[in-house]
């Protein structure tokens, strides 16, 4: 195959940051919950970009989003067969107790601040342990806002599969936060 100009190559370039700069937040934020750290989050972003400009010659157009999602996803898979040596408990961590989840609101009063955290910490924790796939359609469809068709692309399951991966995902949800607010909790109080 015959190199390319340089004019070529800087269009190309300039085309692929057009199409797929905009979502690196979204892809970051799946690569998070994916791989539940940090650092292992940007290195899975950085090698999807990198196989994704590499290949964007055979990217055949419409929304880029749920293609950057797979590629991000096969990466991850790769990521996690690399590890295979270690459990999934050992292999992920949580994430650090200064991370703002996104969905949080803009702060209040100082009491309402701590309410929303509070539950702002519990949806992250109880999300954090829901199976990979349903943890993944979740934060797909409610966080980096794809469609189903979107979704079904990314994780190349059919759409049925996503809308009762999504489903369940939220009735899991739902059950777990209904346990979590009837436990007690074991909260320091001044009298």
């Amino acid at each position: 195959m015959a190199q390319g100009s340089d004019g070529e190559d800087a269009d190309r370039a300039r085309r692929f940051r057009a199409a797929a700069l905009p979502c690196l937040d979204d892809v970051y934020t799946l690569a998070r919950y994916l791989l539940r750290n940090p650092t292992d989050a940007d290195d899975a972003v950085q090698e999807c970009y990198l196989r994704a400009f590499r290949h964007f010659d055979g990217f055949r157009g419409g929304p880029i989003k749920p293609w950057l999602m797979a590629i991000l996803r096969n990466v991850c898979r790769a990521e996690f067969a690399r590890r295979s040596g270690a459990t999934a408990a050992e292999a992920t961590a949580d994430l650090p107790d200064n991370v703002v989840p996104l969905w949080q609101e803009p702060e209040g009063s100082p009491e309402t601040e701590v309410l929303r955290q509070r539950d702002a910490d519990t949806i992250q924790a109880l999300l954090a342990e829901l199976p990979g796939p349903f943890r993944e359609a979740i934060v797909l469809r409610d966080i980096n806002d794809l469609s189903y068709r979107e979704i079904a692309e990314a994780t190349d399951v059919p759409v049925g599969t996503v809308m009762s991966r999504l489903a369940r995902a939220r009735s899991m949800l739902r059950e777990a936060w209904r346990k979590s607010e009837s436990e007690p909790r074991l909260e320091g109080r001044s009298q």
